[in-house]
């Protein structure tokens, strides 16, 4: 049976809030997520970066760490309340989950847990504000990225991980399932949000638990395609690894690119709102092929099976077999 949102969850969080990230060459990285991709650097120091998107008033959605290898360092929600964090250090700890109070620059108290696959993820209440800079538009640069929308995880059990976030009040709105008869059938794929858009967190498939990709939200399609001329006349070809296209799912305008220390972005445009608690979620069958690309556009190998690896987690692979393999682009 496909989960409905618990309307009283433990805590309450309210979208997703920030990325943070080992990277391995700070030089590399400023000028990628900085002069390229077009985030505004809010602070940064000898070995870590700050970046924020230019309509976000906290101090920050992407945390850049110079580390030796490259790993995801944890996932931040924010929550409602001050009281919403103590809620949820009460409810990992009453079942046994890692959960510490930690610091942060530039952030209030903050909490750090593991959910039942180990993946690392902050909570936080309140965070510095800084500067309103959404019109001034003398700042904008590169594909004028405007805010984090979404992370988007590739999971060994996408059933366990959406009855569970869904319990934690995610309301879904899109899921590719086994049979778009039966809905009893595995989830292959969900779609889960709490800010009103399609998703604040989703989880496909694969071997996991790993990141697959970051979404940041860009004004229009133009400013996509402005990014793809951008990469690839300023020595960055090499990030483009999918699109641009327009995925069924979602509706979004999408294109995929990938750092050189391997971390997958989703600049994208044209989702859509599912603010209502009774919005029925869209089902996609897993042999749609318009699902991924509304278009027909096949993905890439890579698509399928690179991911960035959470720290202290050890991938293991999905139970769930396709009778029929997805269409992969050919090399």
């Amino acid at each position: 049976m496909l989960p409905k949102p618990n309307l009283t969850p433990p805590f309450h969080i309210v979208r997703v809030a920030y990325a943070d990230l080992a990277i391995t060459d700070m030089g590399y990285s400023r000028e990628y997520y900085h002069d390229i991709i077009g985030y505004h650097m809010e602070d940064e120091t000898a070995d870590t970066m700050y970046l924020r998107g230019m309509e976000e008033r906290n101090h920050h959605s992407l945390v850049l760490r110079k580390a030796d290898k490259p790993i995801v360092n944890a996932l931040g929600f924010r929550v409602r309340t001050e009281e919403d964090l103590d809620k949820a250090h009460a409810y990992y700890t009453g079942l046994g989950l890692p959960a510490e109070w930690v610091e942060r620059a530039y952030q209030g108290r903050t909490l750090k847990v593991r959910d039942p696959f180990g993946i690392p993820f902050e909570f936080y209440a309140e965070m510095e504000f800084v500067d309103d800079i959404l019109q001034k538009y003398g700042l904008y640069h590169g594909s004028r990225v405007q805010r984090i929308d979404h992370v988007n995880l590739f999971h060994n059990d996408v059933n366990a991980a959406t009855r569970w976030y869904a319990n934690m009040g995610f309301q879904m709105t899109e899921a590719t399932i086994g049979d778009i008869n039966d809905h009893s059938s595995d989830i292959w794929a969900s779609w889960m949000h709490r800010k009103g858009g399609v998703h604040d967190i989703a989880f496909t498939n694969g071997t996991g638990p790993r990141l697959h990709h970051i979404g940041i939200w860009n004004p229009s399609m133009m400013d996509i395609i402005h990014l793809c001329d951008t990469l690839a006349t300023a020595g960055h070809a090499d990030a483009l690894e999918r699109g641009p296209g327009r995925h069924g799912i979602s509706n979004a305008f999408f294109l995929y690119i990938r750092d050189r220390d391997g971390h997958r972005f989703e600049p994208f445009a044209c989702d859509f709102l599912t603010m209502d608690p009774d919005l029925p979620p869209r089902l996609w069958d897993l042999r749609d092929p318009q699902r991924q690309t509304l278009w027909g556009q096949a993905a890439p190998k890579s698509w399928f099976e690179l991911g960035s690896l959470f720290d202290g987690v050890q991938p293991v692979d999905s139970q769930l077999f396709a009778d029929k393999a997805p269409i992969i682009a050919p090399e």
